[in-house]
């Protein structure tokens, strides 16, 4: 999720916000957590640790269940109903492609090869809905073509990303639109 927290950080830059109202509160610090931890997965995976591949939907459920914090505190409402309608949408296009390849998720890497994030038996070593993507693959633009170097993304993973996104941008937008005469009003 780093990549939508970065777009959403440049996204506020180039609009003239200042992003460090942000982290004058305690309410961004859950999410920071949930994505440290999540990137502490990441390069344990790329160590040939895959111990953590089993927690990862969980995890991902916790970091998302952060956001509440957000929603309440900066009463985000439209950004998290907007947002939740992405992630369904999301859901709902990765369940598909799932379902359409025999309950797996065909993953195409490219660059993350490069990266050393994959190697090709990497889908043999540990049990879990991700496959290497071949030419027997339906709805192929739906799979995972998307690769960052440090992951591998579909479209309903965009989708799903784009909560973030519209979470932070908007809460960004807030703070600095609420900001009294200078003053922190955003301390706790």
């Amino acid at each position: 999720m780093i990549g939508a927290i970065l777009i959403a950080f440049l996204a506020a830059k180039l609009k003239g916000y200042k992003i460090n109202l942000l982290f004058k509160s305690w309410a961004i610090y859950p999410i920071l957590f949930w994505e440290l931890l999540y990137w502490y997965m990441q390069l344990a995976i790329m160590q040939d640790d895959y111990s953590f591949v089993q927690y990862s939907e969980v995890l991902q459920k916790f970091y998302l269940l952060s956001f509440i914090i957000l929603i309440i505190k900066y009463k985000q409402y439209y950004s998290a109903i907007v947002g939740s309608i992405c992630i369904f949408i999301g859901s709902i296009l990765n369940s598909i492609v799932i379902k359409v390849n025999g309950g797996k998720m065909p993953v195409f890497p490219s660059i993350s090869y490069l990266t050393g994030y994959i190697e090709n038996n990497d889908f043999y070593k540990i049990e879990n809905i991700h496959i290497l993507g071949s030419d027997s693959v339906k709805l192929k633009f739906l799979t995972d073509i998307f690769d960052t170097g440090f992951s591998v993304l579909s479209i309903g993973d965009i989708f799903i990303k784009a909560f973030v996104f519209i979470m932070l941008f908007n809460t960004i937008k807030y703070l600095n639109s609420n900001k009294i005469d200078g003053a922190n009003a955003y301390i706790d």
